[in-house]
């Protein structure tokens, strides 16, 4: 446990916090207060990636919560204009210096871009940064099931994560069963819906009532329970310690069934087979 966080066991053997803190669309100037909010709060795992353009205000942010850089769980991403392999140990190089770390907890492939075709040498890139130690775990964001097989069979090496777009209303099911036979964790972006249509859902409100939760604590509890990996973002420091606080209470087995019911199979952001 971190604080108390569960730790998930990756395929590669190390282990990760369960609920992390997500900073996208965090303006570089609020970032470090976000993180080191996040950090007081007990978050231990933080996600960024090199297009939010705010790499720098995590590493302020950390710096800043006096937490040691050993218990936090970092990870970013490579931007789709970087893959390929020198370009991709380029990137990662500049990452690390707006980091302010020497090593990364997790570095994901933020998109498979198809049509550009270069994400093998990308994880072959990934798959040395490794070997030498500068990454701990390697693994990819909003990768489908085709990309996922062409990657395991070309390298023999199987990504820990996957980070895709899951929600209620997108859950996803058959990328998930995907993942599971691989041993792949799913991670979920977007957790909440990006907090619009879907935290006014009737049925959430109903279930967060009789809890006395939100509804967000209610969707982060359902996904908790789903065994994804899960990073909610906010720059509001209740809101961020709401956020974690989902590990005093369960939803039953007809609360999980009425929410997996809200399933409309509608994607809120890009398709990963078009986007590139």
């Amino acid at each position: 446990m971190t604080g108390n966080v569960p730790l998930l066991t990756l395929n590669d053997g190390n282990k990760a916090p369960q609920l992390g803190f997500g900073v996208f669309q965090i303006p570089d100037g609020e970032t470090a207060d976000a993180v080191a909010a996040a950090l007081a709060a007990g978050y231990r795992s933080i996600d960024t990636a090199s297009i939010y353009g705010n790499e720098r205000g995590v590493r302020d942010g950390m710096q800043r919560s006096g937490v040691a850089r050993g218990d936090i769980f970092l990870t970013t991403k490579l931007w789709n204009a970087h893959q390929g392999f020198d370009e991709t140990l380029r990137a990662f190089d500049e990452s690390m210096q707006r980091l302010g770390t020497d090593y990364l907890d997790m570095y994901l492939i933020h998109w498979p871009t198809p049509k550009r075709d270069r994400y093998m040498d990308t994880w072959k890139a990934f798959v040395r940064l490794q070997k030498e130690g500068r990454i701990r775990s390697i693994g990819v964001s909003n990768f489908q099931p085709d990309h996922l097989q062409r990657l395991i069979d070309e390298s023999g090496v199987v990504p820990v994560v996957n980070q895709i777009e899951l929600h209620p209303y997108f859950a996803q099911r058959e990328l998930v069963k995907a993942h599971a036979r691989w041993g792949i964790v799913t991670e979920a972006w977007s957790p909440l819906g990006q907090g619009g249509d879907l935290l006014k859902d009737a049925v959430l409100e109903r279930i967060a009532k009789r809890l006395g939760k939100s509804t967000a604590q209610v969707v982060l509890r359902w996904h908790v329970q789903w065994g994804h990996m899960v990073i909610p973002k906010s720059a509001t420091p209740a809101r961020i310690a709401a956020n974690i606080d989902v590990f005093d209470f369960e939803l039953t087995a007809d609360d999980m069934k009425a929410i997996d019911e809200l399933d409309a199979g509608k994607r809120m952001g890009p398709d990963p087979d078009q986007f590139n």
